[in-house]
């Protein structure tokens, strides 16, 4: 598997790079840490609330739903344009939210592992609303995941390599425009201008490319989705597999 280059090498990416598959490189993981944990009681979200629908930005860059005081704290490290990243948000959010953080027990944050242009687009437009809005425009987007990869390559190579040579406060507005973005997230309640404004904000593109970079050297991350829990990488690619972690670690 290959690593994620170095900061923003990546937006010179060619087309076939941006379509890529992805891995979690979870033979590298270590096991859950608490394998043996005893089981963690569940702890009663504020009167009027519910632990999923508690969501705010972290030091770290991500976003994180439920209980900020959880016990057990899971983490994934995604990519909007990883298969396997849309085939676990897929299976797993529906559950997640109803059996694990609503009973405040577990809470989940998702940071960002932006691996080209595609991608990254997607990642400021996810964080161009509410911080409620976030996790449901992010699954929305994996569940969409194909249309995007078909609109540019429809839109052809030298449409692309044109889009990520723009400059820098106009790069994602060209992107948004060939993948067809613009539309999709004007049906989510974001409109164009909008959209336009928060992709012309060159440092939030650094930001992610620059968490990217340090968070994947600090928790060595050769792919997506990763996880962590309580901050140790587990050996886990699929929901079941993400599940029997947060089980062995006591959210039973």
């Amino acid at each position: 598997m290959t690593r994620l280059p170095a900061k923003t090498a990546f937006l010179a990416a060619p087309l076939i790079l941006a379509l890529a598959a992805c891995g979690s490189g979870e033979e590298e993981a270590a096991g859950p840490s608490a394998a043996n944990g005893e089981p963690v009681a569940s702890v009663t979200a504020p009167e009027g609330q519910s632990w999923s629908e508690t969501i705010s930005q972290t030091a770290e860059g991500g976003y994180i739903m439920g209980n900020p005081d959880a016990p057990i704290k899971l983490v994934e490290y995604g990519s909007l344009t990883c298969s396997h990243c849309a085939e676990f948000s897929a299976a797993a959010m529906e559950p997640l939210r109803t059996e694990y953080v609503d009973t405040g027990r577990v809470s989940f944050e998702l940071r960002n592992f932006v691996r080209d242009p595609i991608d990254i687009t997607g990642a400021m437009l996810t964080r161009c609303g509410a911080d409620e809005s976030y996790f449901a425009l992010t699954d929305q987007f994996w569940a969409n995941q194909p249309q995007f990869f078909e609109a540019v390559q429809n839109a052809g190579e030298q449409a692309y390599q044109s889009a990520i040579s723009a400059p820098d406060n106009q790069r994602y507005v060209a992107m948004a425009d060939i993948t067809g973005m613009f539309d999709f997230f004007a049906a989510r309640g974001i409109s164009r201008d909008q959209a336009i404004s928060c992709l012309q904000n060159a440092p939030t593109a650094t930001q992610l490319a620059e968490n990217t970079q340090t968070q994947g050297e600090q928790f060595d991350i050769t792919g997506t989705p990763t996880f962590l829990i309580n901050g140790r990488k587990i050996e886990a690619l699929t929901w079941p597999e993400v599940q029997t972690a947060l089980q062995n670690a006591g959210a039973r």
